[in-house]
């Protein structure tokens, strides 16, 4: 038996200066760690906080204020609350999401990533509201649809029966897709004051400095050094920006957010409530498993041989995001949860486990949620769109293209853009996974391995369910919805 079977990490643990290079140090790590899942995992005895697990953290931080920021925007703007109830909402869901993260990533279960926000879910949100759905009533169908994912190993299963080529494209699309947006906004920021030229210098920068930083073998980097580039660029060339929040707490009590006069103004909800948001529930679950797939992927790149105990659990991940979502629900916060991109994407690259980075993120989250000028700076345009394209947009196009180089994996990729282009990415991964383990595209050995359930019968279900839930409310281009009330939306 080696070293790596028979002591603890604490006795493993040797100091850096015992190797060679910084990386060799860190992979050490990686590979001498032991996380206990459901059991209490301690700072220094189980693992140890290093420099590198601050930039994780500060990206997980300024994503979390944007994409929850933009869930709340999406449900005030049709539901007509202020922008106060963004602000508060946003401080309430940092400290909330804190709580969770301490519990789960950082001390019990450490193989589970930080439970963040359903980004592809909010352009679907003022379909719900128009459609009368009740915020409540969403987020507790989604957990409940999780939990049963994730006791059943579902999310597992998808992802074994999600070849690279398929997986691949999957990155492909959602990177460059998420390119364009954030071009497009930069652009549309820099117009709106009169100075385009701004947003042109910002993204060339940004080019520039993350060429240099792959050169020299730092691109985990690419977020905190590409933020202050954005921001002190943005702010010499003259673009207007205020610190406006100041320090404070939310109100702490669901009986505030769901009154009739305050919060959401909406009370609590009925049956109806839950049967019109239903067939979105099931749709948001069924995003999770290429999201979960897809951050996954970043680790297995990144990490050096026998560090698969540290890896990112599909399953324990769906556990943790659905008790993260039915809880945040109920106490009013208006965050959809699924795997937290913007933090496990440059954890991965900088070859650090998940939990002391949870940690430092947990705490940089009730810092920014109290103090409140972080908050302003996060949402600030040119920061928040350089730290989505170098933290998690331009890695998921180079993690598509490796998993893209070797075998048949290039004709299940094409489809899978296709096919995402047609609808989205949910349709496109359940479509070219049928497509693939049927053995029509790609692979035909590794469809003959997969058995008759795995062939057939659990990726056409998948498919059949995914399309009519798409269908109900009229997600299919060109097909009325089937639901009456969804056809004019």
């Amino acid at each position: 038996m080696s070293e790596f079977d028979t002591s603890s990490y604490a006795q493993r643990h040797r100091p850096a200066a015992d190797f060679p290079d910084r990386n060799a140090y860190l992979e050490h790590e990686l590979q001498i760690m032991q996380p206990k899942r459901w059991r209490p995992n301690l700072p220094f005895r189980d693992y140890r906080f290093e420099w590198e697990d601050a930039i994780p953290a500060m990206a997980g931080t300024i994503g979390k204020v944007v994409m929850v920021g933009a869930v709340a925007a999406a449900f005030a703007v049709p539901l007509g609350l202020p922008d106060s109830f963004v602000l508060e909402n946003v401080r309430y869901e940092l400290l909330i999401v804190s709580l969770f993260i301490l519990l789960f990533s950082g001390f019990i279960l450490p193989t589970s990533n930080l439970p963040g926000t359903h980004g592809p879910l909010i352009p679907l949100i003022p379909m719900v509201v128009m459609a009368g759905g009740h915020p409540l009533a969403f987020g507790l169908l989604i957990g409940i649809f999780g939990f049963i994912l994730g006791i059943s190993k579902g999310g597992s299963l998808m992802a074994r029966l999600t070849s690279n080529g398929v997986c691949g494209g999957l990155l492909l699309y959602l990177g460059f897709i998420g390119i364009m947006g954030q071009v497009k906004n930069l652009f549309s920021w820099a117009e709106g004051f009169g100075m385009p030229h701004i947003a042109f210098i910002v993204i060339l920068g940004t080019i520039l400095l993350y060429a240099l930083l792959e050169h020299w073998q730092k691109r985990w980097l690419a977020v905190p050094l590409g933020c202050l580039m954005a921001g002190l660029t943005a702010f010499a060339l003259g673009a207007p920006f205020a610190f406006k929040t100041g320090p404070g707490l939310p109100p702490m009590s669901p009986g505030y957010w769901w009154g009739e006069n305050t919060g959401w103004m909406m009370g609590w909800p009925t049956f109806d409530s839950f049967l019109v948001v239903f067939p979105f529930a099931v749709l948001a679950v069924a995003m999770w498993s290429p999201d979960f797939l897809g951050h996954q992927v970043f680790q297995k790149l990144s990490y050096p041989e026998r560090s698969e105990k540290t890896h990112m659990n599909i399953d324990d991940t769906m556990l943790t995001c659905s008790a993260r979502q039915v809880a945040g629900s109920f106490l009013g916060g208006a965050n959809f949860t699924s795997s937290w991109g913007t933090y496990i994407v440059p954890a991965a690259i900088a070859k650090r486990p998940i939990p002391a980075g949870a940690v430092l993120t947990a705490l940089f989250c009730i810092i920014a949620g109290v103090w409140g000028y972080p908050m302003d700076l996060a949402i600030w345009q040119p920061v928040l769109s350089v730290a989505l394209v170098v933290g998690v947009f331009v890695p998921l196009l180079e993690a598509g293209m490796e998993m893209t180089r070797k075998g048949k994996t290039t004709q299940s990729a094409a489809i899978v853009v296709f096919a995402s282009a047609l609808v989205n990415p949910v349709f496109g991964w359940s479509l070219t996974m049928l497509l693939d383990n049927l053995g029509l595209i790609g692979c035909k050995e590794r469809s003959a391995e997969l058995g008759l359930s795995g062939r057939v019968i659990v990726p056409v279900i998948g498919f059949a369910v995914l399309c009519v839930s798409m269908a109900a409310v009229g997600m299919l281009p060109g097909i009325p919805a089937l639901l009456p009330q969804f056809r004019n939306l």
